[in-house]
């Protein structure tokens, strides 16, 4: 069993860092945090996986199969609407686990899958009328019958006039879409996860009455239309962590993908959490290495530096999660924690005129420069190992790199910019993904949401 690892040692520096007597010394705190921990989501993995092996079509997990695997062939698209983090979990496990162009193969490519497209999050009027036109339009090879699309709304934690404005607009354009189907298609093609209650959005800032309005409002929509499926989002689960609940887990079975490991992927680390003690705990010490670094060091600004185009969205989830969670709970006097998602460093230079390693200008050695990096590292690709290769003709010596290969070229920029980092004062971490897959980005995600969780307590403590 793969687990993702957790690598301070570009953290623990006496001069810019911070010292293994300072990690000990937080021990006792983080542990007595930790204690009881049962936030609603925590337990989310294992209940469903339980609840699959002893009801199997009973279950949710049961009934997400049963449609997404009874639509395959009937539609040809699926258009995720939902608001802020409804959406970007979705986003993120399609945009890790599917192939980068998989909207653009063919239906024999994809396996007969759907596309999968997501809207509802802003006003963005061209953006919402060229995917209403690209839906209209099947892929090529595409009968009638296949041609449809299907709409998956989410609305776990109350509605914004982003999301109300693109459900009404995608809602009509399927019905005219489907013509004199409609009657008997939109049950079918209108899917809502929504709410139960409002007691667990007090954390999160929205008005009992907005949210039970607005959780009502798609329950009576989805009851005029008939709809044959609904699901719901646990009582005792915000909506900022409901990416492993229905809202992620049912874009993701139109995928094919394996929402079985991407459970049992967030139970392992469960699991690890639970019971790996404090100084091999990764959850642990993510959130101990941080805070000290804000604590000691003024390093509130969290850069995530992603080393895979596939894993992009998944740190824009995580920045979203990670800000609307601790904002409110920032030390006074420290700059609001957030995350950056970055793509690949390059350095600028490959030295200074001091003959050290230096960055761009993001990266400059400012004093009380606020900024600590989170290197996400993939260590094994999916695909067949590329080379450079080269060329006939090589007038700027190309060819010096002919044998090297894609992954050996990435291992050296990553090092590289790690020693720049560290010789203009800046301290590092790395989360090392052993592969991407379902299991591994199970982990991932419940990793960073119980980090999120354990750290909006730490805080609350301080």
């Amino acid at each position: 069993m793969s687990m993702l690892r957790f690598h301070a040692s570009g953290a623990m520096h006496p001069e810019y860092g911070i010292t293994q007597d300072q990690l000990d010394s937080l021990s006792g705190r983080l542990v007595e945090a930790c204690a009881g921990f049962d936030e609603g989501f925590f337990r989310l993995p294992e209940q469903q996986l339980e609840a699959y092996a002893q009801k199997r079509e009973r279950s949710e997990l049961g009934r997400i199969f049963h449609v997404a695997n009874g639509l395959h062939e009937h539609l040809d698209a699926v258009v995720v609407l939902g608001s802020g983090g409804s959406t970007l979990g979705n986003w993120a496990i399609t945009q890790a686990c599917c192939d980068p162009y998989h909207n653009e193969l063919s239906r024999a490519l994809r396996g007969s899958k759907p596309r999968m497209y997501f809207g509802g999050n802003d006003f963005d009027n061209d953006a919402a009328d060229s995917l209403l036109k690209r839906l209209q339009v099947p892929s090529d090879g595409v009968t009638q019958t296949e041609g449809r699309y299907a709409l998956i709304v989410n609305s776990p934690h109350g509605d914004r006039q982003e999301w109300d404005a693109a459900f009404q607009h995608f809602l009509a354009g399927l019905e005219t879409h489907l013509g004199d189907e409609a009657e008997v298609w939109l049950p079918r093609l209108v899917i809502p996860v929504t709410g139960t209650s409002v007691g667990e959005h007090a954390s999160a800032g929205l008005g009992a009455d907005r949210v039970a309005e607005s959780s009502h409002q798609l329950r009576e929509m989805a009851t005029h239309l008939g709809c044959k499926a609904k699901f719901t989002i646990p009582e005792s689960i915000d909506g900022r962590f409901s990416a492993l609940s229905p809202v992620g887990l049912l874009p993701a079975a139109f995928l094919g993908l394996d929402c079985m490991k991407l459970l049992e992927g967030a139970a392992a680390m469960n699991e690890h959490f639970r019971t790996t003690p404090y100084p091999s705990n990764i959850v642990m010490q993510f959130v101990a290495v941080h805070s000290l670094l804000s604590q000691y060091r003024g390093k509130s600004t969290r850069v995530l530096n992603v080393w895979s185009q596939a894993l992009q969205a998944i740190g824009q989830w995580y920045a979203e999660l990670h800000s609307a969670c601790l904002e409110e709970c920032s030390p006074v006097g420290n700059a609001a924690i957030e995350v950056r998602v970055c793509r690949t460093r390059h350095l600028a230079k490959k030295t200074s005129d001091s003959g050290q390693p230096s960055m761009r200008s993001l990266d400059s050695p400012v004093a009380g420069h606020p900024y600590v990096h989170t290197n996400l590292v993939v260590e094994s690709w999916r695909t067949d190992t590329l080379i450079a290769g080269s060329c006939g003709s090589d007038p700027s010596g190309l060819n010096d790199r002919a044998d090297e290969t894609f992954p050996s070229l990435m291992a050296g920029a990553i090092q590289e910019t790690r020693d720049a980092l560290h010789a203009n004062g800046h301290p590092s971490v790395n989360l090392v993904l052993p592969r991407i897959d379902t299991f591994v980005l199970g982990q991932l995600m419940q990793m960073w949401m119980i980090a999120t969780a354990v750290e909006r307590r730490l805080l609350a403590t301080s």
